[in-house]
């Protein structure tokens, strides 16, 4: 894992090389007038996390879309989970995005643990809606509000038997601010209502993840970290989540994420790769 850490830094600085002698400030000014001003509406450049990530750019384009495969690993006190994601994301008109994603959860006991892991599972189907009602290219800000509908599903054990097991209601609030040409915040919050329906029982939690990154000058890539915050059953979980994107083509990007829980009982290191492809971005010759 560590010469592949190296290595995907590297890969950071070599689009740098690219520009000649243009200076950092130049490089800058010239990629956020690619990104803002090429075309109507409106449209501001920022860094949005890899984990918790947003559903369509902030201030989508109409005809924008993405496709994301995520993988990860999370190291919990008596089994590892493998988790895999397929995720679809459009931009129908202009400032609204829509995504469908297929989590996948799989399970696997730690050498000498004695208890019982959960099954494997298609964990939900995850539909969801983000519409951009701010985008201030002064100020370089953008605020959108969301919903995210997960439609839970049966273990593997249990496929079918009914297949829908519960719902979960998760609207949302971002809020994001490009400081100067490189620094990046943003903010992504809201409360998760789960419904479980066999028991009838609902289950209230509330998330603040914030996130600060550094984009290199000129280019997609970035270095920064998320900070994912849950409050439930007045217990508060927080994890640390330092990562990169690289873009490795015009239209293709890699993250790496690692996961570093500094308040959770069940949760050790983890790790999370994110595959990002946008077939819709134009190509350069």
């Amino acid at each position: 894992m560590k010469p592949c850490i190296l290595g995907m830094f590297s890969l950071l600085a070599f689009p740098l090389s690219l520009f000649g002698q243009i200076n950092d400030a130049q490089k800058d000014s010239l990629f956020i007038q690619e990104v803002e001003n090429q075309k109507d509406p409106d449209k501001v450049l920022h860094a949005e996390p890899l984990y918790i990530d947003l559903i369509r750019d902030l201030g989508a384009r109409k005809g924008e879309r993405e496709w994301n495969i995520g993988m990860g690993l999370t190291d919990n006190l008596s089994f590892d989970s493998y988790e895999a994601l397929i995720e679809y994301e459009w931009a129908p008109m202009d400032r609204l995005g829509l995504e469908v994603e297929l989590p996948f959860t799989l399970h696997s006991p730690l050498a000498g643990a004695e208890s019982e892991i959960p099954s494997h599972r298609l964990n939900s189907l995850k539909v969801a809606a983000q519409w951009s009602f701010l985008v201030n290219e002064h100020y370089a800000s953008s605020m959108a509000i969301g919903y995210i509908n997960e439609f839970e599903l049966s273990d593997f054990n249990n496929f079918a038997r009914p297949l829908i097991i519960g719902n979960v209601y998760n609207p949302f609030l971002v809020i994001a601010k490009r400081w100067g040409q490189n620094f990046h915040s943003l903010l992504y919050t809201g409360p998760q209502i789960a419904h479980h329906y066999a028991s009838n029982q609902w289950h209230k939690a509330f998330e603040i993840n914030t996130s600060f990154h550094y984009m290199i000058s000129g280019t997609r890539n970035f270095l920064g970290v998320e900070i994912n915050k849950s409050i439930e059953n007045q217990q508060f979980d927080l994890s640390l989540r330092p990562q990169m994107r690289v873009a490795i083509a015009d239209n293709l990007m890699i993250g790496i994420v690692a996961g570093i829980p500094i308040k959770r009982e069940n949760e050790r290191l983890s790790s999370f790769l994110r595959l990002i492809w946008e077939p819709g971005h134009p190509q350069k010759n």
